[in-house]
């Protein structure tokens, strides 16, 4: 390869975390982003509350003492990496494969077909059916997978971000812990006067597990549901947002005899620990609506 080849390559930081919970599928997500052509990767595995017991060759690496949650686990790893000025990060789970080594110069090349992008989230498909799940496409109307359009949230395991976007924002929302956190980031991005670009003609993959799998699923996605509308939402949106996701919560869970536990974790959230407040601006709030998806869904 010549100076000239190397130089032009576009640089990424890959983060992905590990609880030594995963072993084969870990070790073929790594394969897969290391795989990668066209690009010059710098990656970091975190393990959370764990020494990775899988570290491949020219990989960084960063034990936690304990399991800090999954998006500040993403703040450490993309912390680790800062200095190095690369021009994107992506956010990679553990279980995920990209199955052609252009899967990341596809990405960057919608960057450049979209320059107000500051993220973009490629088509996450099961690797055994070729599902994608509704909550893997994000925006309202789910039906067309393979739909590529402005988005104003992301599923956040997948997802490929501006590095100076990212870090302008300030990060994952760190003690979420789980659930809901590229709500929140997303909304951050999108009051910086980007967008977000889901590109549905790029697949990756992912197997289709179920959330609800974690056992405080229900507790914490009713108190991050409280936490991202005070954090991010105009005052008078608040109570807006809030009730339609009660209504929403209802019934989607009535059936699974956790709505208990669902309410629970929503007065959890009422009483506080969200930290700090920066509402979007009511122009962000019009942009997200002209996008298809006003702030209260």
């Amino acid at each position: 390869m010549s100076r000239e080849e190397a130089a032009a390559k576009r640089t990424v930081d890959v983060v992905v975390l590990t609880m030594n919970d995963r072993d084969r599928e870990f070790r073929d997500a790594m394969a897969s982003v290391l795989a990668q052509q066209g690009v010059d990767l710098r990656v970091v595995i975190v393990g959370n509350g764990v020494r990775p017991d899988y570290i491949p060759e020219g990989v960084h690496s960063v034990t936690l003492p304990t399991n800090t949650g999954i998006p500040q686990g993403r703040n450490v790893g993309a912390e680790a990496l800062s200095g190095g000025g690369a021009e994107f990060v992506l956010f990679f789970d553990n279980d995920a494969v990209l199955p052609d080594p252009s899967t990341l110069l596809r990405l960057i090349a919608e960057f450049d077909q979209h320059p107000d992008a500051a993220y973009v989230q490629p088509r996450i498909a099961d690797p055994v059916t070729g599902e994608t799940l509704g909550r893997w496409v994000p925006r309202l109307r789910s039906g067309d997978a393979r739909r590529a359009g402005v988005v104003t949230v992301m599923a956040e395991g997948i997802v490929l971000v501006r590095r100076a976007d990212f870090d302008a924002v300030g990060g994952w929302p760190g003690h979420f812990f789980l659930f809901h956190e590229g709500i929140d980031l997303s909304w951050r991005l999108w009051d910086l006067g980007r967008i977000g670009w889901y590109a549905g003609d790029i697949e990756v993959h992912h197997p289709a597990t179920n959330p609800a799998r974690h056992k405080p699923f229900y507790r914490m996605v009713a108190r991050n549901r409280v936490w991202v509308a005070y954090r991010r939402l105009p005052a008078p949106l608040v109570p807006a947002y809030l009730a339609t996701w009660v209504v929403l919560s209802v019934i989607r869970f009535r059936s699974s005899g956790n709505l208990g536990v669902w309410f629970k974790g929503f007065v959890e959230g009422l009483r506080g620990g969200h930290r700090e407040r920066r509402p979007m601006s009511w122009r962000t709030v019009w942009r997200l609506t002209r996008a298809g998806r006003p702030p209260i869904v």
